[in-house]
């Protein structure tokens, strides 16, 4: 597992997202990037985090940054679930779970006694620069969102 830290430059990705089209860090260039990471579509958590960030997506384009959504799930799975919930944030999907390796988030997790690989709830705050300037790793949904924009209006 990767172990990133602040102050290194992000990995690179390339994803198809909701919609049909693509998304790549470079596509934000010279802007703030609020990058999450969730489990899975359509699941309690992963639908409020969705949710209020898609709520605060106005405040976070005011105060200079882009949100972006990663899991596993294929794109048609981020159709449905844009569709059902009227998101307004761009989900990609990382099928392969090669942009979660990159980002140290598909670890180990255990449920019930069972040992299973899935994506740690974790949100990155990547700077204009590509650069990592916060991360939040192991997110508790509630307030998540309001201290991630708390950060990126606070310049970090």
């Amino acid at each position: 597992m990767t172990e990133l830290s602040i102050g290194q430059p992000a990995p690179d990705f390339s994803l198809p997202r909701d919609g049909g089209t693509s998304v790549s860090l470079a596509d934000f260039a010279g802007k703030r990037l609020v990058l999450y990471f969730y489990p899975k579509d359509d699941t309690s958590g992963c639908t409020v985090e969705a949710k209020a960030f898609s709520e605060h997506a106005q405040a976070f384009d005011a105060a200079g940054a882009a949100v972006l959504g990663v899991s596993p799930d294929p794109v048609k799975s981020h159709d449905k679930f844009v569709k059902k919930h009227a998101l307004t944030i761009p989900l990609a999907a990382d099928e392969d779970q090669a942009v979660c390796n990159a980002y140290g988030v598909w670890v180990e997790k255990s449920m019930y006694g069972k040992k299973y690989m899935g994506v740690e709830r974790t949100t990155f705050l990547i700077g204009p620069d590509g650069r990592i300037e916060k991360i939040w790793p192991k997110v508790k949904v509630p307030g998540h969102v309001e201290e991630v924009l708390a950060a990126v209006k606070a310049g970090a």
